[in-house]
């Protein structure tokens, strides 16, 4: 059965896209640590981050430093995080957060709410600062 990374990939599950190419996939999470909290998955399904070929974990890697990149541009902040919890989901993938200091990337910190427009309006900002 697909995951729900895979079936976001796939169109069957909405998300707020920041970016996409031939192997990887970014989008907002939903339940954001802080604005522009988002989501890069391979679009190959794996469960474990360290069962990806060298290849896919390198170029999920490159792919999530330019969307990181795009984010710093957007969301003001001292710097992006990246964390792997690899728990919730069965398919590999990343967070970055952007962070002022460590307590914000705290798991058992309060999630924001966001509204449908924030979300829309942070989407487009992210993903128009891409750069491929």
């Amino acid at each position: 059965m697909p995951s729900i990374f895979t079936k976001i990939i796939n169109g069957d599950i909405p998300c707020y896209k920041i970016a996409e190419d031939d192997h990887y996939f970014a989008f907002l999470d939903i339940n954001p640590m802080s604005k522009g909290h988002t989501l890069v998955v391979p679009k190959v399904e794996v469960d474990y981050i360290f069962d990806l070929s060298d290849e896919t974990y390198q170029g999920l890697m490159a792919f999530s430093k330019k969307v990181g990149e795009a984010i710093k541009e957007v969301v003001p902040c001292n710097r992006i995080g990246l964390m792997v919890f690899g728990l919730e989901v069965p398919h590999a993938h990343v967070h970055l957060i952007p962070i002022n200091e460590a307590i914000d990337m705290s798991i058992t910190k309060a999630k924001l709410k966001l509204s449908k427009e924030e979300f829309e309006k942070m989407a487009g900002e992210i993903s128009s600062k891409m750069n491929y």
